[in-house]
C-alpha cells in the first residue's frame, strides 16, 4: 500500500514539473515571438503601459467622482433654508466631489445678483469638466498612433525582405521570405491590438464623462431653481453675505 502512495506522489509529481515546464516554454515562446518584432516594438511597449495607466487612473477617478445627487441637493436645500452658509460651505468641503465644487462656488456668491451666480458655477463647472477629461486625449492619441507604428514596422521589414531577395538575385528558399513576412507583421497585430484596446475604452470612458456632466448639468440647474425658490431669497442672511 505505502510503494502505491509513493508511486501515485512520484506520478503527480512528475505531471506537475512536466506541466510547469510546458507553460514556462509557452510564455518563453510568446516573448521571443514578440522580440521578433524588431526595435519599434519598444515604442509599441510604452505605448500599451500608458494606455493602461491612463484607463486604470481615469476609471478610478470617475468611479471616485459619483455621489448620491439627491441627498446632497437635499441637505444643501435644507443648509440654506435655514440660512446657515458656512455650514452649507463646510459640507460642501467635507464631500470634496465635482459637484460639491461646482455648487460651493455658487454658495460663495450668495446675496449676489443670480447672474453673478451662475457664472461662478459655470465657470467652476468648465473647471471639473477639464479635470475629468484630463488624459483622455492621451488615449485617443494611441489608438491613432499604435497601429500606425505597427504598420511602420512592417513596412521596416518588407523593405528589409525584399532587399535580401534583390542581394540573393532572387535565389532564395519561399520559407526564408515567408518567415521575414510574418516576422515583420508581428508590428502590426500589436499595434493594432494596442489601438483598438485604447480606441475602445476610450470611448467607454467618454460616455462616462458625458454621463457625469450631464448630470453635472442638471444638478447645477436644479441649484439654481433652489436659490430663486422664495423661501430661499427671503434669508437676511443672504443679503447681508458678501
Amino acid at each position: 500500500m505505502s510503494s502505491l502512495t509513493l508511486l501515485l506522489f512520484q506520478l503527480a509529481d512528475t505531471t506537475a514539473t512536466d506541466s510547469l515546464n510546458i507553460a514556462n516554454e509557452e510564455s518563453m515562446s510568446f516573448f521571443s515571438l514578440l522580440m521578433e518584432g524588431g526595435v519599434l516594438m519598444i515604442p509599441l511597449f510604452i505605448l500599451s503601459l500608458v494606455a493602461v495607466y491612463v484607463i486604470a487612473e481615469r476609471w478610478r477617478s470617475l468611479n471616485n467622482s459619483r455621489m448620491e445627487i439627491d441627498s446632497f441637493l437635499r441637505e444643501i436645500e435644507s443648509m440654506l433654508k435655514d440660512g446657515d452658509r458656512q455650514r452649507a460651505l463646510t459640507y460642501c468641503d467635507s464631500i470634496d466631489k465635482p459637484l460639491a465644487r461646482i455648487l460651493k462656488a455658487g454658495i460663495r456668491r450668495l446675496g449676489r445678483p443670480i447672474r453673478d451666480i451662475e457664472d461662478a458655477i459655470r465657470n467652476a463647472g468648465k473647471k471639473e469638466i477639464f479635470h475629468l477629461e484630463k488624459r483622455m486625449n492621451w488615449l485617443a492619441t494611441i489608438a491613432g498612433v499604435a497601429p500606425l507604428v505597427g504598420f511602420t514596422g512592417t513596412v521596416t521589414g518588407m523593405i528589409e525582405a525584399f532587399m535580401d531577395i534583390q542581394s540573393l538575385q532572387g535565389n532564395v528558399n519561399p520559407s526564408v521570405l515567408a518567415g521575414g513576412i510574418w516576422e515583420a507583421l508581428i508590428t502590426t497585430a500589436t499595434g493594432l491590438i494596442v489601438g483598438i484596446i485604447a480606441y475602445g475604452f476610450y470611448n467607454f470612458l467618454l460616455g462616462k464623462i458625458n454621463r457625469m456632466v450631464h448630470e453635472l448639468e442638471n444638478a447645477s440647474a436644479d441649484f439654481i431653481d433652489l436659490l430663486q425658490a422664495p423661501s430661499v431669497k427671503k434669508k437676511k442672511t443672504y443679503k447681508n453675505a458678501e
